[in-house]
């Protein structure tokens, strides 16, 4: 590694602000090898290799307003590589955000303002949660197709709606599927908007990426319809510059900027190794990196960041404040003279924003509530399929404009088919979106979509297959991100496909995902009811489980809305109701009832509990709660066709769990139910066994 300060950092078209931008330079260089020997533990090396990218990205290239993160005109910048958090800490600090050098110091401590891995709402200027590899790539190019379709729909021709969405990667991350799954798709739609940039190190944890991915990236990102470019050398400002500035300019395709980095540079010990991951240099090493990069040895973290080098970088405050006002005053033009179009975008989604207004989320609410009461539940006793009411209500919803979303290949099976046509290259303003047989990546583009902000973003496949979504989830319910999976063919009453495609585990697993609602109806009316809760209260992700098979329209129940919004209620019971309390979900509501009507005539004062979604119920009153399971009602059953375990804590000791526990069987749906033990008589013999003698 070359130890000459203008040849580490070599940049021929500065001139007069050569050395100063050089100071900075040095210091985004610096500090994160400083952190991270300081605590003895961090990630520095990505951080390192990448920071003279990083500066010209956030001094020359981003748009973006440090005293405004959430400028709507602003670019997007995703560190998909989230472990190199400290790369983005350092930028932020530098340019102007409100973050602290003491701050960037303190990452990784608790309480911190700078996290391990970047995360929403902790930090000004992060754009998403990130860390496990590969999803900041997959919800960028959500980001990147609502962007596209937001300016197709509302601002075409002004670029107002058009940011380019820039997404930082590792080795790491695209060697996960998930990243694979939808720079695919995203070639496929030609998002001109998103650029990723991926750091060719060619280093990872447990050594050289060849012994494990000897793929020619290039080669396969250019076979997804991309376009390919390259930084030759990761020290040159001007260089980076140029490419990055060709990488934003609209080709009809996505970009890959493939960097040939040194991880950990200008490290000549640890750089270019495993070792620079993680963990700090060693108090030598360190000395040995700020000497190169122009320094005393024993600088510390003030010593790093000069008067004239702040000054340079905190230049971009005034960069911010001059493209926010090109912005503001292009948007005030754009709400005089399209005013069709203004109204439009504001009602479109529960997010709907416009500057000084924050976000219009009543307009869209009231809009999307009124859309819903045009869906009439199914008659009392009608057989009809959850999924099928659902799909109803997605096409109400669709009319109103809300959502955007579609399916993985499934859009007829899972009943969210919707008029209209699709997202293309060449129809970026279409209705749904195709996303294909990719259901991880679709997963994270509705992280995406739902940072964007303008649409409640929903997408479909069978309840068996939410296993290959999980990361993202987990990811979703971290930010709170409104975002609603409908999941169909929901139980072992799938049937003839077996047990590959018959759920049994999943309900449950779900469920233990902190911050994400489960939502298992019981008939058409509480799929609607459900609708209106998830409408009116975008808090979080949301799972809809619903059935394939025909489910009976239950008795009319009073105040239902109400009833399903706090997660569980009574939905029949005879006399006082409290002798005995079957509490059932889904399509074993039916069974409940059933066996309930038997025992009543029995004289058994019993109740029904439906209880479509759990984490509402935790979330209830005590008073609520109490009145629809009292303390003193030990006498309970519940029902389930799926794993029971976590039913044991609304049963007690004294209960009894009516579940499936073991994977299904091909079969007749009925037949294989009932092979599994989910009939009336289970029930009724589980309730006989925990009423008093």
């Amino acid at each position: 590694m070359a130890d000459d300060v203008t040849t580490i950092l070599p940049d021929p078209v500065l001139g007069a602000r050569h050395e100063a931008e050089r100071r900075a330079v040095a210091a985004a260089i610096a500090i994160p090898a400083h952190v991270v020997q300081a605590k003895g533990h961090g990630h520095a090396g990505t951080a390192m290799a990448m920071a003279p990218l990083a500066h010209v990205l956030f001094q020359r290239i981003l748009r973006h307003d440090p005293a405004d993160p959430m400028w709507e005109g602003r670019d997007r910048f995703v560190l998909s590589a989230g472990h190199a958090s400290l790369l983005l800490y350092t930028q932020l600090h530098l340019t102007g955000y409100d973050l602290s050098l003491a701050d960037v110091a303190a990452s990784r401590q608790l309480d911190a303002r700078t996290p391990g891995h970047p995360e929403l709402g902790h930090t000004p200027g992060v754009e998403m949660s990130t860390g496990p590899l590969g999803q900041g790539v997959a919800s960028a190019v959500g980001i990147a197709l609502a962007a596209r379709r937001d300016e197709a729909l509302h601002g075409v021709g002004t670029g107002l709606f058009d940011p380019t969405v820039f997404v930082l990667a590792g080795d790491g991350c695209l060697q996960e599927g998930v990243s694979s799954e939808a720079s695919s798709l995203a070639g496929t739609l030609g998002l001109e908007n998103l650029v990723l940039i991926w750091d060719d190190n060619r280093i990872t944890i447990d050594g050289g990426t060849d012994d494990a991915f000897s793929e020619d990236v290039r080669a396969r990102y250019a076979a997804y319809g991309w376009r390919v470019l390259e930084v030759d050398d990761f020290r040159d400002l001007a260089g980076i510059e140029r490419t990055l500035d060709e990488a934003r300019t609209r080709s009809g395709r996505p970009t890959l900027v493939a960097v040939r980095s040194v991880i950990g540079a200008p490290s000549t010990r640890i750089g270019g190794t495993p070792a620079a991951h993680s963990g700090g240099f060693g108090d030598e090493e360190v000395a040995a990196v700020k000497t190169a990069l122009g320094f005393a040895a024993d600088a510390t973290l003030d010593d790093l960041v000069t008067e004239d080098a702040l000054a340079e970088t905190r230049s971009a405050l005034e960069r911010g404040r001059r493209l926010h006002e090109e912005w503001r005053s292009a948007y005030e033009r754009w709400m005089e003279e399209a005013p069709g179009a203004v109204m439009m975008r504001r009602c479109s989604g529960v997010a709907s924003w416009a500057p000084d207004e924050g976000f219009a989320g009543s307009l869209a609410v009231e809009a999307g509530l009124g859309a819903i009461d045009e869906v009439a539940a199914p008659e009392e006793g009608a057989s009809v399929a959850t999924r099928a009411t659902n799909g109803k209500v997605i096409q109400a919803l669709q009319a109103w404009g809300g959502l955007l979303g579609g399916s993985a290949d499934l859009s007829g099976s899972t009943s969210v088919a919707v008029p209209g046509e699709a997202m293309s290259a060449t129809n970026p303003g279409g209705d749904f979106v195709h996303f294909g047989i990719r259901e991880h990546a679709m997963a994270a583009m509705l992280s995406g979509i739902a940072l964007h902000g303008l649409w409640r973003p929903y997408a479909s496949t069978y309840l068996a297959f939410s296993d290959y979504q999980r990361p993202a989830l987990r990811l979703q319910a971290l930010m709170g991100l409104p975002v609603i999976h409908v999941y169909t063919h929901d139980s072992v009453a799938v049937g003839e496909d077996g047990p590959t495609h018959q759920p049994v585990e999943q309900t449950a697993a779900l469920r233990t995902i902190p911050g994400l609602d489960v939502v298992r109806p019981a008939d058409g009316a509480e799929v609607i009811a459900a609708w209106r809760r998830i409408l009116a209260q975008p808090t979080g992700p949301t799972a809809l489980v619903l059935s394939r098979q025909g489910v009976p329209g239950l008795p009319e129940r009073a105040e239902l809305d109400a009833a399903v919004a706090h997660g569980g209620y009574v939905a029949w019971q005879h006399g006082e109701g409290d002798a005995l309390a079957i509490v059932a979900t889904g399509s074993e509501v039916q069974l409940a009832l059933a066996a309930a009507r038997t025992l009543a005539d029995e004289g058994v004062a019993v109740r029904v509990v439906s209880m479509p979604c759990v984490e509402w119920f935790e979330a209830a009153p005590a008073e609520w709660r109490d009145a629809v399971l009292p303390p003193t009602l030990r006498a309970r059953v519940a029902v389930e066709a799926g794993r029971g375990d976590a039913w044991w804590r609304w049963v007690g000791l004294d209960g009894r769990v009516v579940s499936i526990d073991e994977f299904g069987e091909s079969g007749a749906g009925d037949q294989v139910m009932a092979r599994r033990g989910m009939t009336v008589d289970a029930v009724l013999a589980a309730a006989r066994e925990v009423l008093p003698a």
